[in-house]
């Protein structure tokens, strides 16, 4: 059972890659395109990342550096678009 989950995982992503070429209308994305869809998805995780570590921090010194760099991510995302 864990295996065909596996599976439907990796074609899943395969799609999600594929699908990540294209632009909305259908068209195969440039080079650049690419880069910045790849850029947005990683400045997102780690975004996610570090609002999970804000969530279960403890001490404010940590939370405040935590905060900083949020704040630094929303910027280069609004800067990406």
């Amino acid at each position: 059972m864990a295996r065909g989950w596996e599976s439907k995982s990796v074609e899943a992503q395969m799609e999600e890659a594929a699908d990540a070429r294209r632009s909305p209308r259908g068209e195969a994305l440039t080079p650049e395109q690419l880069e910045k869809v790849r850029e947005k998805g990683n400045l997102t995780l780690s975004r996610k990342r570090v609002q999970h570590e804000l969530d279960h921090s403890s001490s404010p010194r940590y939370a405040k550096l935590l905060k900083k760099s949020i704040r630094e991510l929303d910027r280069r995302l609004k800067e990406l678009g």
